[in-house]
Formats: structure tokens, C-alpha cells, sequence
């Protein structure tokens, strides 16, 4: 009996997410809020982080996560099916997101902040990893916004270039570059390769 790669379950378990959230999509379309609580729940985590890496400012990100989510309570019929839900809904937030950063001019909040100290572990490992995930954290805080955007989702959410291309309204081509110059500028700043710090 043959067994399925992991990337082959991988690949499997999302066509089947994809599947749920278009069958979820036509019930909020008759405006079944338990089918828009099934996905806000589904989404929030993701876009959470995605926004939170592109946008470094708390306050910002809430606020950008609910105007996308909203879109698709209040204009269900904008979701054309021509993509994924997924890739509509990021490309939302990705719109969204850099609009409010074009409105904002105020200091960096630091997000992280309460994430630095892990329990049960020594001091010396807590400081070697709080200078490595700090390390991490300025290196892709001097990418840009977009540059940001296409290494967050590469890496945190396994999105392949043509679906970022359509999150991020690109050519492919320029979605290659960004990654090029993020990997570029991260390899001048991080010692090892980018899989081994993020």
C-alpha cells in the first residue's frame, strides 16, 4: 500500500480547507452568521500574524484584521471565486494593511515584548534565544512593508509566489524579486541560512 508524502497530505488537507471555505462562503452569502463565525475563527489567527508582521503596531492590526473580515460579511457577493477565499481574503488585508501604514507616522510599538522569556528554561538560554528571535525581528524590521509581506508569506503561511502575486495585486516576477532582496538583505544580516532562524 502506498503511503502519501506529507507534502501530498499537506497539499490534500488544504484543497479541502479551500473547499470548506467556499461552502462556508455561500452560506454567509445567505447571511448565516454561524457559518461568517466558522471562518472569522478559521482566519483570525492567520491574518493576525500576517497583518502583525507587515504592520509591527497592535492597535493597527485589530483594526485592519476587522475591516477585512468585515468585507466579507458586508459584501459577500465581491468574492468572485476566481481565487481561493484565502487568497481573497489576504489580499484584502494586504490592501488594507498597507493603506493604514501609508496613514500612520507614530512609533513602533513593541509587540513582542511579552514573548521574550520562556519558563523552565535557564537564563543563558533565554538570553541566547531572546538575542536570536531580537536578531530576527530587526533584520525583517528593516525590510520594507512588501518585502515583509511576501517572506511572512512564504514562510509563515506556505503561500506558493502565484497565489502571493494575487494577495499582493503583482506580477510573479515581482513577487521573486522582493523575496531575492528580503533573502539578500537577511543573509547580510543573520549568520546561517533564513530556515534557521525563522
Amino acid at each position: 500500500m502506498e503511503t502519501i508524502e506529507p507534502a501530498g497530505r499537506r497539499q490534500a488537507g488544504a484543497q479541502e480547507r479551500a473547499e470548506e471555505d467556499l461552502r462556508l462562503a455561500a452560506r454567509i452569502r445567505l447571511r448565516d452568521r454561524k457559518a461568517f463565525d466558522t471562518l472569522y475563527r478559521s482566519y483570525h489567527p492567520r491574518l493576525a500574524r500576517f497583518l502583525t508582521n507587515i504592520l509591527r503596531r497592535r492597535h493597527l492590526v485589530e483594526e485592519v484584521l476587522d475591516d477585512t473580515l468585515m468585507v466579507l460579511w458586508d459584501r459577500p457577493d465581491s468574492f468572485a471565486g476566481r481565487s481561493r477565499l484565502s487568497t481573497w481574503l489576504f489580499a484584502i488585508a494586504y490592501r488594507k494593511a498597507m493603506k493604514a501604514l501609508r496613514k500612520q507616522d507614530d512609533p513602533v510599538e513593541d509587540i513582542f515584548e511579552g514573548a521574550r522569556i520562556s519558563a523552565g528554561r535557564s537564563p543563558e538560554q533565554d538570553a541566547g534565544d531572546s538575542r536570536a528571535r531580537q536578531a530576527l525581528l530587526d533584520a525583517l524590521a528593516r525590510l520594507s512593508p512588501e518585502q515583509r509581506a511576501v517572506v511572512d508569506l512564504t514562510y509563515f503561511h506556505e503561500i506558493g509566489y502565484r497565489e502571493i502575486a494575487a494577495i499582493m495585486d503583482c506580477p510573479v516576477d515581482t513577487v521573486k524579486t522582493r523575496m531575492f532582496h528580503a533573502r539578500r538583505h537577511l543573509r547580510r544580516e543573520l549568520a546561517g541560512e533564513l530556515s534557521d532562524w525563522i
